[in-house]
């Protein structure tokens, strides 16, 4: 496809051009020019897409639970964007999974709208660029947006700054229930799917989970207490009763005090997740080898991380006098 410039690549996102969409998240997720002024232009056309996170340890089932999740939000007419972070292919450097094998019961669906994002080293479950993507997702008219996160375990709470409703996916007979409260799942979480509930333990994982929840704090004493679904993804079984738990969520944040105030503080997280990405991005930029030449220092054990962050601060400083 032609170079489109950031107005009309905007203007066809919002008129719901799929390969305008395409464009935007590549030129996007690649950081190619032209990427902030896009973002820019796209602002003013987002905040109307509920967003859903999908989170919890790998081989738990999510990614088949966020198609199942996705034919049932289209069921009832949503547009439907997914974004999905696989771990980095060492040879490419692309997502490893990629799109090709996500979601292909929807691939022909012109109202779902997949992308595939590489983790490229991120820790916490999602590249840096998937809350760039979800807003173009949502300037693309997406009543929903499905972020399905890599699957990291202990780390993987990044999901906070994007998503307003944060699904945890437990698996009954991979420890998940003893994880989950080690790792902090449950306070992250929103709403918590027992997946696989067909094998044997998923009583004994729901049980566990139930427990934890009675020892846990809650986040806010006026929050309504976390809902435990029993999925079994392969053949849509409890799909609808997640989807219950998460309008019910959905209508305590829209609805209630509490849930508002709840709202907000996740937009802030949401805020200062771009900010400091931002902020990062455009310190390397101004630094150019001075950055590099810095993390070489703590390479070899020159500088710590402390030293090093002070000497690119004055770096900084010396170039803005």
């Amino acid at each position: 496809m032609r170079f489109m410039e950031t107005a009309e690549l905007a203007s066809r996102i919002r008129a719901g051009e799929r390969a305008a969409v395409a464009l935007a998240c590549r030129r996007i997720d690649e950081r190619r020019p032209g990427y902030r002024e896009l973002l820019a232009s796209l602002s003013p056309s987002t905040g109307r897409a509920r967003i859903l996170g999908i989170t919890g340890s790998p081989g738990a089932g999510k990614s088949t639970l966020a198609t199942a999740l996705v034919g049932k939000l289209r069921a009832r007419g949503e547009r439907v964007g997914v974004v999905a972070v696989d771990p980095t292919s060492p040879f490419s450097g692309g997502a490893l999974l990629g799109d090709r094998i996500r979601m292909q019961q929807h691939g022909g669906d012109p109202e779902v709208f997949v992308r595939s994002l590489a983790s490229r080293g991120a820790l916490g479950g999602l590249s840096e660029t998937t809350a760039d993507v979800v807003r173009v997702l949502d300037a693309w008219g997406a009543n929903s947006v499905v972020v399905e996160t890599m699957g990291v375990g202990q780390g993987e709470i990044d999901v906070l700054g994007v998503a307003h409703t944060v699904i945890v996916v437990v698996a009954p007979g991979m420890g998940d229930d003893i994880q989950a409260n080690k790792a902090g799942i449950l306070e992250i979480a929103d709403v918590l799917v027992v997946n696989k509930a067909d094998r044997p333990g998923a009583d004994a994982a729901e049980q566990a989970l139930r427990a934890a929840l009675d020892l846990a704090p809650r986040r806010d004493p006026q929050e309504p207490a976390k809902n435990i679904v029993r999925t079994v993804a392969t053949t849509g079984e409890g799909v609808d009763a997640l989807l219950a738990a998460i309008d019910a969520h959905g209508a305590w944040l829209q609805s209630t005090q509490a849930g508002a105030s709840a709202r907000v503080e996740r937009a802030r997280r949401a805020a200062r997740t771009r900010l400091g990405a931002a902020l990062l991005e455009l310190c390397v930029s101004e630094l150019g080898s001075t950055w590099s030449e810095t993390v070489e220092r703590v390479v070899t054990r020159e500088l710590d991380a402390t030293e090093a962050a002070a000497v690119l601060r004055e770096a900084l400083r010396a170039r803005g006098r």
